[in-house]
């Protein structure tokens, strides 16, 4: 290549301040911006690994929130797996557009949910997206969705380390951390240990640990039967110097709740398991509220 001849290059009119040779060339940078959403806290709720039992702790944790008279918004971000509407009795449901807005399904007065289940054909469709469509549903899950105004926005997503995280990350306001779902074997306990050191990466505070699934009350004799070991999630949480919110015993009557959509709390609230729900959402609660002070 010859260098341009004086007749081919362009006079200069010594305004160099308007030349666009001079002016700074660079490449956008930031992070996107937050969404408009009026919400007072946003809890990501993370497991390292699938079958710990993330979603039925997202589902309890929202509704034992909202039976505690605050307004929540129940987000469900699992795109490839989305069962919160199922667990809810809710999966026949579709949200309406009103005035330019998603209208989130109503479960109670006070609590709302959005899933990608409500958008799909039916129960078997398949959602096959790349990254940066997750993060465009993502965007309008949150800033085009009439949640109203918010005490908190329970995010429920799907196992491991991947877009959703970040994305939810970069766009929710006032995310005050997440919490990381674990059963006590010791291989759970350590995909739960990368969650948390995920969650850290992104300058988030690991606001808890919760044991799921810890030991079984048999219905015959009344012993406990420590099914998948015990004391793991508890070990995690002093390993990671995070708080430990408690442990929920597996119970079946909790299993046949969400298999027929109808919330744990309105069949068992007496029970022991559900008192273990309601304890850890108040040891949630008040992490959380101490922190925002």
């Amino acid at each position: 290549m010859t260098a341009p001849t004086p007749s081919e290059k362009t006079a200069c009119d010594e305004n160099c301040n308007s030349c666009a040779s001079a002016q700074p060339h660079s490449a956008p940078t930031g992070l996107p911006p937050k969404a408009k959403i009026d919400v007072r806290h946003v809890v990501l709720v993370l497991s390292g690994k699938g079958g710990v039992g993330k979603s039925t702790v997202s589902v309890n944790l929202a509704f034992a929130l909202a039976n505690h008279g605050k307004k929540v918004g129940l987000l469900d971000l699992d795109f490839h797996g989305p069962n919160i509407p199922k667990m809810l009795g809710i999966e026949d449901q579709r949200p309406a557009v009103l005035a330019n807005a998603i209208e989130p399904v109503h479960v109670t007065g006070n609590l709302s949910v959005i899933s990608m289940a409500f958008l799909l054909p039916d129960t078997s469709s398949p959602v096959v997206w790349r990254g940066p469509m997750k993060m465009v549903a993502i965007q309008q899950f949150l800033s085009e969705v009439n949640w109203g105004a918010l005490d908190y926005l329970v995010v429920d997503l799907p196992p491991g380390t991947g877009d959703e995280a970040l994305s939810i990350a970069q766009l929710a306001p006032n995310v005050r951390g997440a919490v990381i779902v674990t059963t006590p074997q010791d291989v759970a306990v350590m995909d739960a240990i990368k969650a948390a050191k995920f969650v850290e990466k992104l300058d988030l505070p690991v606001i808890g640990v919760i044991e799921n699934m810890s030991g079984m009350i048999c219905p015959h004799c009344g012993d406990l039967i420590n099914l998948f070991s015990a004391g793991g999630g508890k070990k995690a949480a002093e390993d990671l110097g995070v708080p430990y919110l408690g442990a929920i015993p597996l119970d079946p009557e909790m299993v046949k709740a969400g298999d027929e959509g109808r919330p744990y709390i309105l069949r068992h609230a007496a029970s022991p398991t559900w008192k273990a729900v309601d304890s850890v959402m108040e040891n949630l609660v008040a992490h959380i509220e101490a922190d925002s002070e």
